[in-house]
């Protein structure tokens, strides 16, 4: 195995279990000290995390049904005979990635550029690529996004980020809770009962709460870039059609991000209308070389799924030059 890709294995998997654990300690610490110790405190922050995972499994099981109508999706058979090529290359990608069975694939009628990777026990695994997409990006570029979404399903990141993602929702109900405890119990008593200390300790487990929602984003950004990993070394060429790809989502989306790049300011904005084939075409090496120089900062990721785009191209050149 390539050992930058295990280091960052390692990396990833030490952060998951430290934050695990640190989100575990610190939910059931503040409630034996609350509590003085008391086996009712455990009980009720164990009942919190039972309701946290029923709530999210139940999401979690429904959420592809409503991913598709939101996204307005239909599946693809491989006798479609407009976008049956679309299925034979998932088909493919999945294969290289050792799936039995292909994934179900859909293509979705909304007005931008994605590709994701969804699913559920009862939905099964999925693909869902948005028009705009087969718009814009040549048949080896699509192939190495489909390689970083099936990367997504290999990993069993939905499964992953669920579990990391019960700790700030967990925290918050928490601190939620007490914050109303104390708020109707020091009014109902017209008295100083402690519903100020619960109030104070709620506010700040709502605090702490936004601030493992960061180490999730953390986390998130870390799965995005296995992802990119995945389908740099699971595709024919993956790194260099996966930097053209990006390169072409954001020309897309944000088609004045040249004029910025030239000044050495880079703002991502997602709300600017397309443009032509062949203004992205045009732009996007340029832009690629720009980002291949360009050092975010920690500020500018902090609030990010995915790791800023700069952080992807410099990656997946590495990843390019360390390949056989």
């Amino acid at each position: 195995m390539n050992k930058a890709l295990l280091l960052f294995r390692l990396k990833m998997s030490l952060a998951i279990i430290a934050i695990l654990l640190l989100g575990a300690a610190f939910t059931y610490g503040i409630m034996w000290w609350l509590t003085g110790g008391s086996i009712g405190g455990v009980a009720l922050v164990t009942g919190l995390v039972i309701m946290a995972f029923f709530l999210t499994l139940f999401q979690w099981l429904i959420g592809p049904f409503l991913i598709n109508a939101m996204y307005r999706a239909h599946e693809v058979k491989p006798d479609d005979p407009t976008y049956g090529w679309v299925y034979d290359m998932v088909a493919d990608v999945a294969r290289a990635n050792g799936f039995k069975d292909v994934p179900k694939v859909y293509i979705a009628d909304v007005p931008f550029p994605n590709a994701f990777a969804y699913g559920s026990p009862i939905a099964g695994k999925r693909v869902a690529i948005t028009l705009p997409l087969l718009k814009i990006l040549k048949p080896s570029e699509l192939k190495a996004v489909l390689g970083h979404e099936i990367g997504h399903l290999r990993h069993r990141d939905v499964e992953v980020l669920m579990a990391v993602g019960l700790l700030p929702t967990v925290i918050y109900w928490l601190g939620w809770s007490l914050w109303w405890g104390g708020w109707w119990g020091g009014w109902s008593e017209g008295r100083d009962n402690g519903g100020g200390l619960l109030l104070l300790i709620g506010l700040i487990l709502i605090a702490v709460s936004f601030l493992f929602q960061l180490f999730v984003l953390y986390i998130n950004r870390l799965r995005e870039a296995y992802a990119d990993i995945n389908g740099a070394l699971t595709v024919e060429n993956g790194a260099h059609n996966l930097q053209r790809a990006l390169a072409k989502i954001t020309l897309y989306m944000d088609p004045n991000i040249v004029k910025r790049t030239t000044n050495g300011t880079l703002r991502m904005l997602f709300f600017a209308p397309p443009v032509s084939t062949e203004y992205i075409e045009s732009n996007v090496e340029d832009l690629i070389e720009y980002w291949r120089h360009y050092k975010p900062s920690i500020w500018e990721e902090l609030f990010m799924t995915h790791p800023h785009p700069a952080r992807r191209i410099q990656m997946l050149d590495r990843i390019a030059e360390s390949s056989p």
